[in-house]
């Protein structure tokens, strides 16, 4: 099969849940002998033609918080319309508005919706309007959807009476990736705690600094990440941490064998993500048999299970923090246990298959037949493609 993967930044992959997920899907699919597309966006995903078997299309992107990626999702799905590739799988159901163009060409379209995007603070009553609208053209106009979690699949069942795939992400197990990269922060392995993020209010690394700062923890928690468009919050953050000490914020790490060896060696790592599905950071924590400690919401406890330590404010975590570092052997028992969970129901290689085991479905059964999500028809009419036009143009938002 001709595949194209867009609405993500593209690869390589960084940390982002999407980005890694194209990525270890993408190379795989590529490995099974399909042609896989992958839109990036231009200044990310540096300059060479392909990756790992993929081949890559660099488009333009408006740098702003809410026309970013749908102005490169435009591009992208314009570009595909005229290679016509033989199924879509499109990421982000921000991106819906675009899904008639790649169907009225007649090619199939598979999108994974992601977490409740519009309960995230950054985006604002319109924006959060838009993406609840968004969900609603989604389910509309696509031929499936993807949910990586249960809960997430529930949700869309509950909410919109439609039935989804369920194909969670992966990670590696990190089980020989050295420790030579912690000598440049300073660090010492099994003697820091670690948290990857965005710094984003739904991440909660406030809450995590104001954790650690009421705990008795002797070993330093360090912060890894970055965030474009939180200049408000990334300062509370650090004015928070600047009370105290021990918390090191180290900004973003590119260099993938250094951020495992980060995860791999860290006494615990510290989950704060409420708003997604199943979070690749998470994952790969779990995959590297790190402690994790994850902010009390039912995402993380539907992928840690008993195996995690939770927390729903500071008082709380800072618990976690004082007895992950009094009880060091049940702590490294708690890590060791997450691998086993991981290797059972997270192998990027089975997820892959589940991609491209949907992909041929939808190849087969052609756009009209309405995928996998609903019993009913998902034609797309002339008429309703100059509606979405319009409501494009218009930027309105129009309740479900």
């Amino acid at each position: 099969m001709r595949v194209a993967m867009l609405g993500t930044r593209g690869v390589p992959a960084r940390y982002g849940g999407f980005e890694t997920c194209v990525e270890e899907v993408g190379r795989r699919l590529a490995r099974m002998g399909h042609e896989v597309t992958v839109y990036c966006r231009d200044g990310e995903a540096g300059h060479t033609p392909e990756h790992l078997g993929m081949r890559l299309v660099r488009l333009p992107a408006l740098r702003r918080k809410s026309l970013e990626t749908l102005s490169h999702t435009a591009l992208s799905a314009g570009h595909a319309v005229r290679e016509r590739p033989d199924v879509a799988l499109v990421f982000n159901a921000a991106n819906s508005p675009f899904l008639p163009l790649l169907r009225a060409r007649g090619i199939p379209v598979a999108t994974h919706v992601d977490g409740l995007e519009w309960k995230r603070a950054k985006w604002g009553k319109l924006g959060a309007r838009y993406y609840r609208t968004a969900e609603s053209l989604a389910v509309r106009w696509s031929d499936a959807l993807i949910s990586d979690s249960r809960g997430i699949q529930n949700y869309y069942a509950d909410r919109f009476g439609v039935k989804s795939d369920y194909i969670p992400y992966g990670a590696p197990v990190l089980d020989t990736v050295g420790a030579d990269g912690l000598a440049e922060y300073g660090l010492r392995a099994g003697e820091y705690h670690l948290m990857v993020a965005r710094f984003e209010p739904e991440n909660h690394i406030d809450l995590a600094v104001a954790g650690y700062l009421r705990s008795g923890a002797r070993h330093p928690l360090v912060v890894v990440g970055t965030a474009p468009y939180s200049g408000a919050y990334t300062t509370r953050v650090r004015k928070l941490a600047d009370s105290g000490s021990g918390v090191r914020l180290v900004g973003a790490v590119w260099d993938q064998r250094v951020l495992n060896q980060l995860y791999a060696n860290a006494l615990t790592y510290v989950h704060g993500h409420s708003v997604g599905g199943t979070n690749p950071s998470l994952l790969r924590a779990m995959g590297a048999a790190t402690s994790v400690s994850a902010f009390d919401v039912g995402f993380n406890r539907e992928v840690l299970g008993p195996h995690g330590a939770y927390f729903t404010d500071a008082e709380t975590l800072a618990a976690c923090f004082d007895r992950a570092e009094e009880r060091p052997q049940d702590t490294l028992d708690r890590g060791r246990a997450q691998v086993a969970e991981l290797t059972e129901h997270y192998d990027w290689d089975v997820v892959a298959r589940g991609y491209a085991e949907l992909a041929e479905r939808l190849c087969s059964s052609g756009t009209s037949s309405g995928g996998g999500n609903a019993s009913r028809s998902l034609v797309f009419s002339d008429r309703r493609a100059g509606g979405v036009r319009r409501w494009i143009r218009n930027k309105g938002v129009r309740r479900r």
